[in-house]
């Protein structure tokens, strides 16, 4: 173990000086990706040379999503304590299905799922479990919202029309999971919004209206605390108001920007989560920990153990429910997610976090106000948001971001609202200072230059 160990931190270091010398990685075109790379697995053992030279070209290849010039997804970064606790998990093994088997951990992630709990308002009968991914986390409410309408779901399944209402610019997963847990995607409602992209209350409520008088079975509105591409807050108090009138199932989906709770001066956005049944929050996005660590918290510890729970004599073998942790999850055996949320919270507190949520902010403040202060520039974006989306001599976003990637320049994304189509910086990289956000500028103006683009 300690040679392979020596031999991480070599590929470890050479890793942080690839995201310097070479922060995004020359892309392989997948047609050429099995000649480019000695990825095959033999019959006889690889030397320990050659082993380390695959290696090394894997590191080489692969999208540098912790260097200053990645903006294209809703992650980036490395934050250190965060990363030490993911390594120390590996090293560890523990699964979290039990206390004989996960030990002082458990307590960990009870810790942190009390905090949050404690955060947002909600009362001593709520609790929460870590998921495998912000889908998974509305899967999760979705199913405990469908057992809570209907009582004979869990053994019988589904023998109605439910129905589940969500905003038109929310998460994918929603129709996905509609699928999955047997609702269908046919009975997912897309709401109205407005022009930031947040939901509209009156759409809903009509919507509602319109099921009831058909005979269907409304039972679930899922919000939003950070849209994915406009990165919109829907308002939590308004659609609660409707919500509530019809005992529908709120939840918040947080995955994005739900991090917002950490923050005295943006948790404004989510006003009112208090009110909702169920929240989730993806610690992996705006606070920086090592994918994936994904969190989804229930006012009603009950509805966990009503959707997740089943008995396992040759499992639970020792101590209670409260801590064993599989009776609460979507999953038996799992990796331990919570250590490297721990170790990031425990070395910076509560206010270290809440720098890292305010700085993400800060960060689009400077983006949008380059965009809006230089006229070779279109903003479509809004205050409030980290996402910053834009249009730069109206380049095509998709051929120029392409274009960007390809040519190993910037990674950063594209996306579409309303039918148009622009180019969507994201500032949730943690390691981004503001001089990375103007040298994202400079780079993308001088490859527009240098390069021939047909305008729209």
């Amino acid at each position: 173990m300690e040679k392979d160990l020596k031999l991480f931190n070599e590929l470890a270091q050479i890793l942080l000086e690839e995201e310097q010398s070479q922060p995004v990685a020359k892309p392989i075109d997948t047609e050429q990706l099995y000649d480019s790379l000695d990825l095959e697995l033999p019959d006889e053992p690889t030397s320990e040379e050659d082993f380390k030279a695959s290696l090394l070209e894997i590191i080489k290849y692969t999208p540098k999503t912790a260097s200053s010039s990645f903006f294209n997804q809703l992650y980036g970064g490395r934050v250190e304590k965060a990363t030490l606790g993911d390594l120390l998990a590996v090293m560890l093994n523990t699964s979290m299905y039990t206390y004989k088997i996960g030990g002082p951990q458990i307590g960990i992630e009870k810790i942190i799922l009390k905090k949050i709990c404690e955060m947002i308002g909600y009362g001593p009968s709520s609790d929460g479990t870590f998921a495998p991914g912000g889908s998974m986390s509305n899967f999760m409410a979705m199913v405990m919202a469908r057992d809570k309408h209907s009582k004979t779901a869990p053994n019988k399944g589904v023998t109605s029309k439910m129905i589940v209402y969500t905003s038109e610019v929310s998460h994918y997963s929603i129709n996905k999971n509609a699928a999955l847990m047997g609702i269908g995607r046919n009975q997912v409602r897309e709401v109205k919004t407005n022009d930031h992209g947040e939901m509209l209350p009156e759409d809903l409520e009509m919507k509602i209206k319109q099921d009831l008088a058909e005979g269907h079975h409304p039972f679930f509105v899922n919000c939003t605390a950070g849209t994915t591409v406009m990165g919109a807050f829907d308002d939590v108090t308004e659609i609660h108001k409707v919500s509530s009138k019809y005992n529908l199932w709120l939840h918040l989906d947080g995955a994005y920007c739900g991090s917002v709770i950490f923050s005295k001066k943006y948790a404004h956005l989510v006003k009112g989560i208090a009110l909702t049944d169920s929240f989730s929050v993806n610690a992996h996005k705006m606070l920086g920990t090592p994918l994936s660590c994904s969190i989804i918290v229930t006012q009603n510890a009950e509805d966990l153990h009503i959707s997740f729970s089943s008995e396992a004599e040759y499992l639970y073998q020792t101590d209670g429910d409260d801590y064993n942790l599989g009776k609460t999850s979507l999953q038996c055996g799992r990796r331990n997610d919570a250590l490297k949320f721990w170790t990031l919270w425990k070395s910076i507190g509560t206010e270290g976090l809440e720098t890292i949520v305010d700085k993400q902010f800060q960060l689009a403040d400077v983006a949008r106000n380059y965009v809006s202060s230089h006229p070779d520039y279109t903003l479509y974006s809004f205050d409030n948001s980290i996402s910053v989306c834009f249009n730069y001599k109206n380049t095509p976003a998709k051929q120029l971001c392409t274009a960007l990637y390809e040519n190993a320049k910037l990674m950063v994304s594209y996306g579409t609202f309303k039918g148009q189509e622009f180019v969507r910086l994201v500032t949730i990289n943690s390691i981004l200072k503001e001089k990375d956000i103007m040298n994202f500028f400079a780079e993308l103006e001088t490859f527009v230059q240098n390069n021939n683009f047909n305008p729209k």
